[in-house]
């Protein structure tokens, strides 16, 4: 019995590490299109919904939002919109894309990459709310993004909410990088004010662009994601997003390869390999292994009478694809003298990808990776700052919003509550103090001893008075329909008042249970 007692304990001692590493396994990352079905439901149910897509929405398991939608036996979906390389992700790079009739649903198939890139009033007539799910690959020269933008500016002309269901940014949320847009050269293969790495997902994109558009935006965000993860760490399958990017390699090679239009530097292998004629390659590849990019190593290679380098991404976290691609054509210049495009009455691609001219300046001045990069350096630092009002992840996994009989959106993101909101007897909105304060960018002080709290923010106070119809805004009295509660140990306040003290604008949305609040 003994022996039997210790053999067992040592198949324990042994099945432990095993047991402990299953136990620490990380959350699995939930997209936004598996939050909206699970948390967010009332906001399609009932509804005509139009769907823009492509053969990247798809959940965890595969299954396409398209289907998901179309069995939905609450939801009635109408409309399907495809960007550039078509709904089935099929058509090469620039080709034109016709609209046609679903075979099986028998609905419209709108290209939005074809006789129009935003949605037409027409093509949104019926269609009660916009649903957008396609996986982008953090470049801003890619041109699902712009379609994200150009449906949030025919939503916001239409009247029709738009919502997000977030992907992973693949490349990672931290690398920032490259010369941001410059207004004169904002094209659909560079739609805003964005550096060439934003460092931001399709929900995060979407709050920036909306500073200048305005749509009725929702957000659904991922669970479990934090923004240090890069697409492997997610768990997710790979999907190709278009015919030249297959697999993650071409994802991260994109920027670092692809950025050389009309100079004669060009990609291979789907954005794994960059050169050009009148390049030694050896030299190249001495020459960006010796310059310290982070992540990588660059060996020489030959494509026919090119010369060049093959990326080998040693390490994804680190690697920053708009630095290495910036500095390999600074390098490919010093070998071979290539022509710097240069725009005249029209813009040249070149410029279009860069963003700006200034980048053909530099290249013409011979300039340095270093001192390019120097260059461009303070309207990074700049965006880098103004972005930050817009990110929705941190490195730090967040609980995930409660399922709550009212839902409060605040600028387009669902608020996390730690109690249930409820309507009070004055038929108004109570919700937690510390969550609507966060939502609205302002502090909560609490004041010791009569029951007094304020939520403050630069140049703007509110001081409520527990049970008390009286608030002090700014220090000057006004009279509630309502007052602030102690409810199951948390203190509640009227949710319209203090935001709408704020200059928020508050809006009930009944279809939906739910309270949309935009600042």
């Amino acid at each position: 019995m003994l022996k039997k007692g210790i053999l067992l304990s040592l198949v324990f001692i042994m099945l432990l590490p095993l047991f402990l590493s299953v136990q620490a396994a990380p959350a699995e990352v939930r997209l936004g299109s598996e939050v909206l079905f699970s948390r967010y439901h009332r906001l399609i149910a009932g509804k005509k919904v139009g769907l823009v897509t492509n053969q990247s929405g798809v959940n965890r398991k595969g299954e396409s939002t398209i289907d998901l939608l179309a069995k939905d036996k609450q939801v009635d979906l109408v409309a399907l919109y495809g960007p550039e390389h078509g709904i089935d992700g099929k058509a090469s790079a620039g080709e034109y894309v016709q609209s046609y009739t679903h075979p099986t649903l028998k609905i419209p198939v709108y290209s939005l990459y074809g006789a129009t890139r935003m949605p037409t009033p027409e093509m949104l007539a019926g269609v009660d709310v916009l649903l957008f799910d396609i996986q982008d690959i953090g470049a801003r020269s890619y041109t699902y993004m712009s379609t994200l933008n150009y449906c949030m500016v025919a939503a916001q002309k239409a009247g029709i909410p738009i919502i997000v269901l977030d992907r992973p940014n693949p490349v990672g949320g931290n690398i920032v990088e490259g010369p941001v847009m410059e207004d004169k050269f904002i094209t659909f293969v560079g739609v805003d004010n964005l550096p060439m790495a934003h460092g931001m997902t399709a929900g995060e994109l979407a709050r920036f662009f909306n500073r200048k558009i305005g749509a009725e935006l929702l957000v659904i965000p991922m669970e479990n994601y934090t923004r240090d993860m890069v697409y492997q760490d997610t768990g997710l399958t790979w999907v190709p997003t278009s015919p030249n990017i297959p697999d993650l390699a071409s994802v991260f090679g994109y920027m670092a390869t692809g950025l050389g239009e009309g100079t004669g530097i060009g990609q291979a292998d789907k954005f794994k390999w960059i050169g050009g004629v009148g390049i030694n390659a050896q030299t190249f590849a001495n020459l960006m292994n010796s310059a310290g990019l982070p992540g990588v190593t660059f060996v020489p290679e030959n494509q026919g009478s090119r010369g060049g380098i093959r990326l080998q991404i040693t390490n994804y976290h680190t690697f920053n694809p708009a630095k290495t691609g910036l500095t390999a054509l600074a390098y490919a210049r010093s070998l071979n003298n290539f022509t710097v495009p240069k725009s005249g009455t029209s813009i040249v691609m070149f410029d279009k990808i860069m963003g700006t001219d200034k980048i053909g300046q530099y290249l013409e001045q011979n300039l340095t990776p270093t001192q390019i990069e120097q260059a461009y350096a303070p309207g990074l630092a700049a965006f880098k700052t103004e972005r930050e009002k817009y990110l929705i992840y941190s490195t730090v996994k967040k609980t995930a919003p409660g399922m709550t009989q009212i839902a409060v959106f605040a600028d387009g993101m669902p608020v996390t509550f730690d109690a249930a909101p409820f309507i009070d007897t004055s038929k108004r909105t109570q919700v937690p103090i510390r969550a609507i304060s966060e939502a609205l960018g302002a502090e909560v002080i609490w004041h010791d001893g009569n029951s007094t709290v304020t939520i403050a923010k630069p140049g703007m106070d509110v001081t409520l008075t527990i049970g008390q119809a009286t608030a002090l805004v700014n220090g000057r009295p006004v009279v509630m329909d309502t007052s602030a509660v102690i409810r199951s140990a948390r203190t509640f306040v009227p949710l319209r008042f203090v935001s709408e003290a704020f200059a928020a604008k508050v809006t009930w949305r009944d279809e939906w249970n739910a309270i949309t609040i935009i600042q």
